[in-house]
């Protein structure tokens, strides 16, 4: 079962702080996160997983 995809508002919820709050955007692994093709990789495995 693929997980769904999450749309963002843009309305904030007032009782939960954003991811980008939380952690380090300076990461390394944050860094290489937004130089992934995540696009490609869902599109290459999205035939192994059912709806």
């Amino acid at each position: 079962m693929r997980p769904k995809k999450h749309k963002t508002t843009g309305s904030n919820d007032l009782f939960r702080a954003r991811l980008d709050q939380i952690i380090n955007m300076k990461h390394e692994l944050v860094l290489l996160a937004g130089k992934v093709d995540w696009d490609w990789i869902d599109g290459e495995i999205a035939p192994l997983y059912s709806e």
